[in-house]
């Protein structure tokens, strides 16, 4: 394993740890990320001979700009459904999506969060957009950036992680009750753009 294999190991394992973190609930669960957040940021220290004890992404004490979060797109053969998922919070549905995770590429991104959520084995097939969210044009609590992409499903539908309860085919003329995180007029938008094979922005 080479010095940027290790690097990059190191801070999947620290991002893995502030996540958990971020939404565990579980006292044990917590001691052992709050362990594990001490013991990579120990490696880091000592991997780049360094002290990391100044404003940088570790305590997000830094210049604020915008999150990223990654949304995907997938729609069948001839255009007219879209590939959706219930959240087992809310039960309302959403397109596949979440959060980008540190050192990712948005698109392996799009890739794991279909996985996840929709069991959807996907392939990336272009770029639809980046949208504006804020507090002040969309309902979101905080400034995001969302990075939409259009994709296809290889094969079958699998298995699914615990965020979501539901996979279904809808058309695009006709959907489910949408999850507030999005609102309609966004994924309208989202969805007629990749149909379209129109770019958006903004």
């Amino acid at each position: 394993m080479d010095s940027k294999e290790v690097y990059d190991y190191i801070l999947k394992i620290q991002s893995i740890a502030k996540i958990g973190l971020k939404y565990s609930t579980d006292p044990y669960a917590i001691t052992n990320y709050t362990e594990i957040n001490k013991l990579s940021l120990e490696m880091l220290e000592k991997f780049m001979e360094v002290k990391l004890d100044r404003p940088n992404y570790f305590s997000k004490d830094i210049y604020p700009t915008p999150n990223i979060s990654v949304r995907t797109i997938i729609l069948n053969e001839d255009k007219t459904k879209v590939l959706m998922v219930r959240e087992v919070n809310s039960h309302t549905y959403s397109l596949p999506g979440g959060w980008a995770d540190l050192y990712d590429s948005p698109s392996q991104t799009a890739i794991n969060e279909s996985i996840q959520e929709a069991g959807a084995v996907v392939e990336v097939v272009r770029l639809v957009g980046v949208t504006n969210r804020t507090p002040f044009k969309s309902n979101t609590s905080i400034p995001e950036y969302v990075i939409i992409f259009e994709a296809k499903l290889i094969g079958e539908l699998h298995e699914h992680e615990y965020e979501t309860d539901d996979v279904e085919w809808f058309s695009i003329d006709n959907l489910p009750q949408l999850s507030r995180k999005v609102s309609p007029g966004e994924i309208k938008r989202m969805i007629n753009a990749a149909v379209s094979g129109e770019t958006i922005f903004d």
